[in-house]
């Protein structure tokens, strides 16, 4: 009998370190699955390139600072600090992962439109004309995504390495703050259904549409589509 207690016991021993042992194993799958997709390495130091707010140098719009704080808690998920710059930085994000944030328009964020020239030349961002109707429209290819401000918008989210650099630039160009904090918020949760969506983690591009804003404000997120072929040229 005694020897049957033991038998049990390190039974249930070896049954409680089998299943630690998988549980961490999936957390790890899971963790470098995440650090895959957004191009960062743990221990790494992340470049955050934040925008001013349009038309206000100097300032930046509450929504993007709380886009840096989810950017944040994601490296800290990862095992990254982050340090952050404006928008009118210079010099290649070498080896950091850089995550930058904010349209062009305006000179929200003039980084963005140098990454845009560069290295995105399918990418047209037309800027802010109250008269026409494909203002602050995101066009890629022969396709316009136009701003219905306040109701549905479009964040363009891009990943590629520019030559000079080791690690990825994540790009987020959105039509308005909503739509940044909105596609990095949805990234953040649904990062592996997109993943599975694409033919290339090293370098894509997406658009994601934020819906109803007036009601849900940046919360409805979807992917769009993937652009990457006419938004990187070939």
């Amino acid at each position: 009998m005694v020897a049957n207690i033991g038998i049990g016991l390190v039974t249930s021993l070896l049954g409680g370190v089998f299943v630690w042992l998988w549980d961490r194993a999936k957390r790890t799958r899971e963790v470098n699955r995440r650090a895959a997709f957004f191009g960062v390495r743990p221990g790494q130091t992340c470049l955050v390139v934040l925008g001013n707010k349009y038309n206000a140098p100097g300032t930046a719009h509450y929504r993007d600072v709380r886009a840096v704080v989810e950017l944040s808690l994601l490296a800290g998920e990862l095992g990254c600090q982050v340090v952050v710059e404006p928008g009118d930085y210079r010099g290649g994000n070498g080896d950091r992962t850089e995550f930058c944030v904010g349209g062009p328009s305006g000179g929200a964020n003039i980084r963005t439109g140098g990454h845009l020239a560069a290295h995105l030349p399918g990418v047209t961002i037309h800027p802010y004309d109250g008269t026409r109707p494909d203002s602050m429209a995101i066009e890629v290819g022969e396709h316009k995504y136009l701003c219905d401000r306040g109701n549905q918008e479009y964040a363009l989210v891009a990943k590629f390495t520019p030559t000079e650099s080791t690690s990825p630039v994540f790009l987020v160009s959105g039509q308005t703050s909503v739509a940044n904090l909105a596609a990095i918020h949805f990234l953040r949760r649904e990062y592996a259904h997109v993943a599975g969506q694409l033919s290339s983690l090293e370098r894509f591009c997406l658009l994601i549409k934020v819906s109803d804003i007036g009601t849900y404000e940046f919360h409805r997120a979807e992917l769009e589509r993937e652009v990457s072929a006419a938004a990187f040229g070939h």
